[in-house]
């Protein structure tokens, strides 16, 4: 066998790192290397090792402060990375996110999961690559969203207001400007995710009010260098959640304190949508009313006509007859249709 103190390759002086490397990749509580494995892999690099210098390397890396185990058998022992940065649980949190994400695009989903697979060994990769079922879910089509969101972060770091364009679906499945290509100009203070789409909060300039506006649909963003925010005084007292909870599918309404009766068996659905801290009344033995602040829109009526006859608004009367109204609409639209 040669000897390490023989003519060295240009990689000999990185041994400990490719050490890490395998032992990251190819190694877990139910795998292991022995020095012999380790020697192999390492001539794949084109370094020279001995058993001897393999056990100086693993004492060296435990000294510094790497979880390496020996696992002492006669048949399949050897040494594991046991502590890594991510445990495999978390990692399967990490790539359900990614797919559950409706505003990170199909081809950068599967450009961070392949990532994410990497801070694992092979073999706990296989686990995680069994979990990807991306193709299906529906996804964002805007690509540079990614940009989007850095140019968004920079601009409030740097206390700057951006401008853009927004855009919406024609019947053409193309991604537009909306108003002909109107520039938008807010300032940002926050994103927020909400019924998994990712929101900007932003002070509109032009209307001097505090909006959301869907960053998958944010095109052409440009950070105005110099051109500080505006709005700060409304964002002191500005609760994000509270805001989020109470606009129904980020669309804006009227806003209302409105009192709902809901049969028990919805308690988990009330609870869902407006949190644990909401004020919950019992009305009898098989309804209660809650009384919260909403953005009263055809997106609320929406949710509350979802959940059955059950669920009602009981005050005030006048949001009462909005929501008859809206039924009554909808029931109209469809009279020519019953008769024939």
């Amino acid at each position: 066998m040669q000897h390490e103190n023989m003519p060295k390759s240009s990689n000999q002086k990185l041994k400990l790192l490719y050490i890490l490397k395998i032992l990251s990749e190819q190694t877990d509580e139910q795998h292991y290397m022995s020095a012999q494995q380790l020697i192999e892999e390492l001539a794949k690099y084109d370094i020279k090792a001995e058993r001897k210098s393999i056990y100086d390397d693993m004492n060296q890396l435990i000294d510094f402060g790497y979880d390496i185990v020996l696992v002492k058998s006669r048949i399949n022992g050897g040494y594991y990375l046991a502590s890594r940065e991510f445990e495999l649980a978390e990692l399967k949190l990490l790539v359900e996110v990614v797919q559950s994400s409706r505003f990170i695009t199909l081809k950068k989903s599967k450009e961070l999961i392949n990532k994410i697979e990497k801070l694992a060994s092979k073999a706990d990769a296989k686990q995680l690559q069994r979990q990807v079922y991306v193709a299906n879910r529906v996804k964002t089509a805007n690509e540079s969203i990614y940009y989007v969101v850095d140019d968004i972060h920079k601009a409030i770091q740097n206390n700057e207001q951006i401008i853009f364009q927004y855009l919406e679906w024609n019947l053409e499945k193309q991604l537009v400007p909306r108003k002909e290509g109107k520039r938008y100009q807010v300032s940002p203070w926050a994103l927020t995710c909400k019924d998994e789409n990712y929101y900007l909060i932003a002070h509109d300039k032009e209307e001097n009010k505090i909006k959301h506006f869907r960053v998958d649909k944010m095109g052409g963003i440009k950070v105005l260098d110099e051109v500080k925010r505006e709005g700060g005084d409304l964002f002191k007292s500005f609760d994000i959640a509270a805001y989020a909870n109470k606009t129904f599918g980020m669309f804006g309404g009227t806003e209302e304190i409105v009192t709902l009766q809901f049969p028990n068996a919805l308690i988990g659905v009330v609870m869902d949508r407006f949190g644990k801290d909401v004020s919950i009344r019992k009305r009898d033995e098989n309804t209660f009313s809650v009384r919260v602040q909403v953005a009263v829109s055809g997106q609320f009526f929406g949710w509350l006509t979802g959940l059955g006859e059950g669920a009602r608004i009981i005050a005030p009367t006048e949001t009462v007859k909005q929501y008859c109204d809206y039924v009554q609409r909808i029931m109209r639209g469809y009279e020519n249709e019953i008769q024939s």
